[in-house]
């Protein structure tokens, strides 16, 4: 079976035209559900069409990142927005409860404390059968003014996280401070959100919690050398019991959302073959054409199966087994009837 630990909603024009609604009402207007079952149907419809494509079994989805408006004031319109995305989402898993896991946005307001997000994380995960959660490491979107990951603000959530064996998608959103946009903004939360653990308890406090990095890992394996210099260096001062640092980077899970072999090959060469689950964000980012094998780049299936130094063992945990076990609630929870 090959599980896509990494796909985001496929949703019609009226969810996102819905965020309008509220951004320029301020959540006074926008209740009702913005999604009718015959449209939800025909975009679920699409996106089991590209998964049967590529040979996709099953997606955990999440929203998409980019648009999740953690920066919108006031505070409902995060709210009531976020809500209505895992609600399209839980749908979506209701009308193919074989094909679709859901991975619950959470409505993480710039400024608040991580603990606004529980009651939606509650209501995901106990009452709609979600499998774990997405978090943005940059709520202010870019604004600077958010502690990072290795900060005691945090603290909260990895408890909850830990408490609830619910794994979380390390995954920024949007970006608006001019000097990036949301694509590069992603690689440098990612990088970011490793190394602030790094210099941080984190892990010590929470032996048990389960974060998954998107696109793997963003800069860290490509620049492993330099992490490795400077726990040589440095090493000791630091508030961590890790003999290396490679020994801490593979605390992390990774997704395969790099698309192509060679950062394939060195991403399982220093995470090991364990800490990698398939992803693929398809359709999305990936989605261009590349032109030396005809194939889109987020059909990343056929350039797993190439890689020699790969057992079939490996390829069976990447593609499935490793899923199953960082997402415990795959198999045992059941999508809500609604």
């Amino acid at each position: 079976m090959i599980i896509d630990a990494h796909a985001h909603l496929v949703a019609p024009d009226s969810l996102y035209s819905y965020l309008s609604t509220l951004r320029a009402s301020g959540g006074t207007y926008g209740n009702a559900s913005p999604v009718s079952d015959e449209a939800l149907t025909a975009s679920a419809g699409s996106n089991l069409k590209i998964m049967d494509s590529v040979g996709t079994d099953m997606q955990l989805l999440s929203p998409r990142p980019f648009q999740l408006n953690h920066s919108a004031k006031p505070a409902r319109v995060v709210h009531m927005w976020v809500r209505a995305n895992n609600d399209t989402i839980a749908r979506t898993v209701q009308m193919h409860p074989t094909r679709f896991r859901g991975v619950a946005g959470l409505p993480q307001v710039a400024g608040e404390g991580v603990q606004i997000c529980f009651e939606e994380m509650d209501r995901c995960i106990n009452e709609l059968g979600f499998v774990g959660v997405l978090l943005n490491p940059d709520p202010g979107e870019g604004d600077g003014k958010t502690p990072n990951l290795g900060d005691e603000y945090w603290y909260p959530l990895w408890e909850k996280l830990v408490k609830m064996d619910v794994p979380a998608h390390i995954h920024s959103a949007g970006c608006y401070n001019g000097r990036e946009v949301y694509d590069e903004h992603f690689s440098s939360e990612e990088t970011l959100a490793i190394i602030s653990i790094y210099r941080s308890a984190v892990f010590e406090d929470f032996p048990a919690l389960k974060l998954m990095v998107s696109h793997g890992g963003g800069s860290i394996p490509f620049q492993i050398g330099r992490w490795r210099s400077h726990h040589a260096l440095h090493g000791r001062r630091l508030v961590t019991r890790w003999k290396s640092f490679d020994e801490f980077f593979r605390k992390f899970h990774f997704d395969t959302c790099v698309y192509t072999k060679d950062p394939l090959e060195l991403l399982f060469k220093i995470a090991g073959p364990d800490r990698c689950l398939f992803g693929t964000e398809k359709p999305g980012s990936g989605s261009g054409i590349d032109p030396e094998t005809g194939r889109s780049y987020d059909d990343v299936k056929p350039t797993i199966e190439s890689i020699a130094s790969l057992s079939a063992a490996d390829k069976t945990a990447i593609f499935e087994g490793n899923a199953r076990r960082i997402f415990s609630r795959i198999d045992s929870g059941k999508p809500a009837q609604r």
